[in-house]
């Protein structure tokens, strides 16, 4: 067995792993409409074996900030914070890390996203003073 073929062997193991396949390429193969070979070829060709390693921990990490994320987008904090500045940053992140904690915790993202929004409400009352 050359370097190459022994190289192919040492990620599939990585990559067959039942995490990884339920996590990562089961559900990617069928966002990006592929077969599961076919994406795990493209990831053994644009990641080295490191990266190969780390790239279910990395995925759980990116869950967070995906989230944080969603949570800025679909709260118009974006807006509210950067073009207006009507929302002090800091309470807006507070805010955000909040939701994905609670939503992590097993709270529907629809659920928090209800909560974030009368928070969000009671946070621009405070600031108008009412």
């Amino acid at each position: 067995m050359d370097d190459s073929a022994k190289l192919r062997l040492m990620q599939k193991r990585i990559v067959k792993s039942y995490a990884w396949q339920r996590d990562i390429i089961v559900p990617l193969s069928e966002e990006f409409d592929c077969t599961v070979d076919e994406l795990e070829e493209v990831l053994f060709d644009l990641l080295d074996m490191d990266s190969l390693e780390a790239l279910h921990a990395t995925f759980e990490s990116a869950q967070d900030i995906c989230l944080y994320q969603k949570f800025n987008a679909d709260l118009r904090l974006c807006w509210l914070i950067d073009t207006l500045e009507i929302i002090p940053r800091e309470e807006g992140k507070n805010l955000k890390y909040k939701l994905v904690q609670e939503v992590k915790n097993g709270k529907s993202y629809e659920d928090a996203l209800k909560e974030g929004r009368l928070e969000l409400f009671e946070l621009l009352k405070k600031e108008s003073k009412i």
